[in-house]
């Protein structure tokens, strides 16, 4: 009965006080009506977010400077002074930046648009904002603005250390007879250099991804008339155009040219062009287009825009910026056994978890549950004819083929309680290598199909043998 009670009170106020401004009763409208979890869930991941960035930040600081000072202690040998010189302070350096990270709550931040502007940590702010009168709001919101914070100063290591790897390179470039002597420290100075641009990219692209729960609760708020006011004059974008007062209104429109005025511009020039005038244009718009999405798409990968682009003189592994979690890749199998003198038809259901060593190796374990199904469509009869244990491993070949390979324990003797699985003497080994092949298919449920050809070359050893050549169709999420 609450729901009610609250609507006519509302409704109460509204009627008796003209003051009772709309963004008031919006702003209490979405106080009852907002999720509950809401705020607790954006405290909890920008807290963690917060807590990610500023180890990983300290961890590659302190990996910087033990390289310095190696390829100090190297140079000072031979060129005392240059060694002076080019690392003078560096170690001071890096101590003020953690510790300016460590210790920066963002209290004396103004929250404004630095660097590539994000949309979703645009309207989170805003929202925080808006419900401001909330104290868990207010809470999520200096924990926003602590990882801003933080996410300002990472973007301020990035410069420095982009500055230290340029002035070493300079000099050794100007010494090729110290090339050899420093080549191999410098080369790790560059690799984390790239990595430690690419995990905050990753952070940024972590805070940018939404939930369901906060993509719920942005849709209910946009629908305020209150809130979208109040984006106009206190987002990011608004500031950074310093958008006037009369946004919107028509009068300001006053002069510019229409989109019809365009069209008929457009049109003239293709009419001057002949017969073959229109034709002409659409090819060079499709051509243009085309380039344009190639860049977009080299852009992407090589920093999204955002001043990340840092062309590494090596071969990155992607994963290595990833955390533990992200690196998990898990999977589903399934094959069938025909059945003969010693065993029923046999399906095995697999669960696998893989952990990505680098963008084209994963290892991996997983589990089995082998369901019998009788012998033949006369006689069926479901029964639990073993289980399985599972390593695997696979290395990318080429395009959507992969090799692949893994040892398995398996349990063949049909079993009534899992007790009965601890009798090692049941179960058989077996050795598999073969191909796997990702077929690539327009569902998005099936987009990750799997298809494998597996040899299992201990077979051979078993008694009764088991099946040698295994065929397995799965699926990765």
């Amino acid at each position: 009965m609450k729901g009610p009670r609250t609507a006519i009170l509302l409704l109460f106020c509204y009627l008796s006080y003209p003051c009772f401004a709309q963004d008031q009763l919006d702003k209490t409208t979405a106080a009852i009506n907002f999720p509950f979890k809401f705020f607790s869930r954006i405290q909890n991941r920008t807290a963690s977010l917060d807590e990610q960035l500023t180890r990983q930040t300290e961890k590659y600081l302190q990996k910087m400077a033990r390289r310095e000072e190696r390829l100090r202690k190297k140079l000072y040998k031979v060129d005392s002074t240059a060694a002076k010189n080019l690392f003078a302070g560096s170690a001071e350096r890096y101590t003020a930046l953690a510790q300016k990270l460590g210790n920066d709550t963002g209290s004396k931040s103004s929250l404004g648009l630095t660097g590539e502007y994000q949309a979703y940590t645009d309207s989170l702010q805003g929202m925080l904002k808006f419900m401001g009168d909330n104290p868990k709001a207010i809470a999520s919101l200096k924990q926003l603005q602590s990882l801003q914070a933080k996410m300002h100063d990472a973007d301020q290591v990035k410069e420095y250390i982009r500055e230290r790897k340029q002035q070493i390179s300079q000099y050794i470039q100007q010494h090729a007879n110290f090339r050899n002597l420093l080549g191999k420290d410098y080369q790790g100075l560059n690799q984390d250099v790239y990595y430690y641009s690419q995990q905050v990219k990753e952070y940024k692209e972590m805070l940018n991804d939404p939930d369901k729960l906060t993509k719920e609760a942005l849709t209910f708020l946009n629908k305020l008339p209150a809130f979208q006011a109040f984006m106009k004059q206190n987002s990011q974008l608004a500031g950074l155009f310093s958008l006037p007062a009369n946004y919107g209104n028509p009068a300001t429109l006053a002069g510019l040219q229409t989109r019809d005025q365009v069209a008929s511009l457009i049109n003239q020039q293709v009419a001057a062009g002949g017969a073959g005038g229109q034709a002409a244009l659409q090819a060079n718009l499709q051509s243009a287009q085309s380039q344009l999405d190639g860049y977009k798409d080299k852009l992407s990968k090589l920093g999204a825009g955002s001043g990340d682009i840092d062309m590494p003189n090596f071969k990155p592994n992607d994963q290595k910026t990833k955390s533990f979690w992200r690196r998990l890749e898990y999977g589903t199998n399934f094959q069938t056994t025909r059945n003969n003198y010693f065993f029923p038809t046999v399906s095995d259901f697999g669960l696998s978890v893989g952990y990505k060593l680098t963008d084209r190796s994963t290892i991996g374990v997983g589990l089995s549950y082998k369901l019998g199904w009788g012998n033949g469509i006369q006689h069926i009869a479901f029964s639990s004819q073993g289980a399985g244990l599972r390593s695997f491993i696979e290395i990318k070949i080429k395009g959507s083929f992969s090799a692949s390979g893994g040892m398995e324990l398996n349990h063949t003797t049909p079993f009534a309680r899992f007790q009965q699985l601890r009798n090692w003497e049941d179960w058989t080994k077996s050795g598999l290598i073969g191909v796997t092949k990702t077929v690539s298919m327009k569902s998005r449920v099936f987009k990750k199909t799997k298809v494998q050809l597996l040899w299992d070359f201990l077979s051979y050893q078993q008694v009764p043998r088991t099946q040698a050549v295994i065929f397995r169709i799965g699926y990765n999420f």
